[in-house]
């Protein structure tokens, strides 16, 4: 017998369960499966208009505009405006439970598109004083697609459902213009999970890299913090044929980017954690025959802990500081904290794992190694539990390394995986409804599972 039969009947010994609510369960989740892949094509055509037609964070005006309008002909309480462009759409279920939050990204990138596809990007905006084309190198035009759909699938069995969904579509994930606020941070601010309370949120990020039909996870720090700095060496400008008349910032500069390498190397424990100190940038100078006055250098951080954010942005400051004092300079040291980690409250990982062992197969559902890479929704994850995954987006039979990375100009989705990523949201959704708010761990009950 199968082991999730075993704790069924169990269960239904010990009065947790009726067979009657068993068999509405099992009805459900078939209902949903089946809708889901009955709206394949529809999801697909959302996803390529929305590709087609891009834009840029807290730009999402037209984008916005169609989520809204899809999600009110549901019969759904739409708000509009929140945070800059995001669209809150709530589905009150047809019996009393948890409130679930789905959430799902709308902003492009300003990568001119390479690829040769029908619903290719043509759009193209000024970004940083810069023309650039305006592309979903990202895949959230995939990820609006799926959760329309989810909101379709959810909708036709509200009557069934035991809670509330609250459907976020947010803008600005990959950051607000220069002097405004954005992103998950905002929609936060403004009260999203509140009104009625999030109990729990799930997310999903497509995956060019990872096969479709594959989902991969993991409990804990899943993504990292980002934090940006910028260190500014004053020194004293002088003719480039007489030196020993400066304090060249350049030279300084130079030490202080080998000084900085020294952190991830020599001051964290490895075996404990992982960082990165990126130095993405460096500008000094005008002409080749001047030593000039100063130089400026930006940069990156990724961290997995608080302790080794308080030591990076520690080292940081003590290196650049008594580097440039040693070379008679002076340091200007300024940190932005951007993005906390995603961290995937371990307790809800693991009870919800089943759900998607039981969609995708047990032998699809894979732990992936911590990512270095950054999502702002980890700012939802600090108010209530969540747990955020990787849905496979990468053409069977393909690897990883041969096909471009996210963020770039040559970026693919396969839309294969959108029924599974559809099917994932609502099961989670359900599933945390039927279960987690009667106090049974999910891993008890997931039923059609091995």
């Amino acid at each position: 017998m199968k082991k999730h039969n075993i704790l069924v009947s169990s269960l239904l010994l010990g009065g947790l369960l009726t067979q009657s609510v068993v068999a509405q369960v099992a009805t459900l989740n078939t209902r949903m499966d089946k809708m889901a892949e009955s709206l394949e094509k529809k999801v697909v055509t959302w996803r390529r208009d929305f590709h087609q037609h891009p834009e840029l964070g807290n730009r999402e005006f037209q984008t916005a505009a169609k989520i809204a309008a899809h999600l009110q002909s549901l019969g759904m309480d739409v708000k509009t405006g929140v945070g800059k462009t995001g669209v809150v759409g709530l589905l009150k279920g047809g019996k009393p439970g948890p409130v679930v939050a789905l959430r799902a990204d709308m902003d492009g990138l300003p990568v001119t598109e390479r690829g040769d596809i029908p619903f290719k990007s043509q759009e193209r905006t000024e970004y940083n004083g810069q023309q650039t084309g305006i592309m979903h190198a990202c895949g959230h035009d995939s990820h609006m697609a799926i959760l329309m759909g989810v909101a379709e699938i959810l909708t036709s069995v509200k009557a069934d459902l035991r809670g509330t969904v609250k459907f976020i579509f947010q803008p600005a994930e990959e950051g607000a213009p220069q002097g405004e606020e954005g992103g998950a941070y905002l929609m936060v601010k403004e009260g999203v999970l509140e009104n009625p309370k999030v109990d729990a949120i799930f997310g999903l990020h497509i995956n060019s890299q990872t096969e479709v039909g594959t989902i991969k996870y993991r409990p804990g720090a899943t993504m990292a913090a980002v934090d940006s700095y910028a260190i500014k060496i004053k020194g004293k400008q002088a003719h480039g044929a007489a030196p020993w008349s400066s304090v060249d910032p350049i030279v300084t500069s130079a030490q202080v980017v080998i000084g900085l390498q020294t952190i991830v190397s020599r001051n964290l424990i490895l075996t404990d954690n992982a960082a990165v100190v990126t130095v993405g940038a460096l500008h000094s100078g005008i002409r080749q025959n001047i030593i000039p006055e100063e130089a400026n250098m930006i940069g990156t951080i990724r961290t997995f802990s608080p302790e080794a954010q308080q030591l990076v942005h520690r080292r940081i400051n003590e290196i650049a500081t008594n580097i440039a004092e040693s070379a008679g300079a002076k340091a200007e040291v300024k940190i932005d904290v951007m993005y906390p980690v995603t961290y995937n409250d371990p307790k809800l990982t693991d009870q919800m794992i089943p759900s998607l062992e039981t969609v995708a197969g047990k032998n699809n559902v894979k732990i992936t190694p911590a990512q270095t890479g950054a999502e702002d929704f980890s700012f939802y994850q600090q108010k209530v539990p969540g747990f955020f995954f990787f849905l496979g987006g990468m053409p069977k039979g393909k690897k990883g390394t041969e096909l471009p990375s996210h963020h770039t100009p040559d970026f693919y989705i396969d839309e294969g995986g959108f029924v599974l990523g559809m099917k994932s949201l609502c099961r989670l959704t359900t599933d945390y409804m039927e279960f987690a708010n009667k106090g049974v761990a999910v891993k008890e009950l997931t039923l059609g599972g091995q």
